[in-house]
């Protein structure tokens, strides 16, 4: 079977109730749809950022058999 890792960080961890699954390479074909069966179609919060095996990616990037996409919070800065 051809999978797609699936990796929550931090607060979308919570949010999604996962903090890594496995899909089917066949049921996405980019990182949205990634997001889109590994949550159920949960809303992606705004500003979520994405890594397709570690570089940032964009929702509509191509995703293929063996990748490995991350979802993590945008960093919010503290101020001085």
């Amino acid at each position: 079977m051809m999978t797609i890792t699936v990796k929550f960080f931090a607060s979308l961890g919570e949010q999604t109730g996962l903090t890594e699954t496995t899909i089917e390479a066949d049921s996405a074909s980019t990182v949205m749809d990634a997001w889109n069966t590994a949550t159920g179609h949960q809303a992606m919060p705004a500003n979520t950022l994405c890594a397709v095996n570690m570089t940032y990616a964009q929702t509509g990037d191509s995703v293929h058999d063996g990748d490995e996409i991350a979802f993590f919070p945008p960093v919010t800065g503290g101020g001085q």
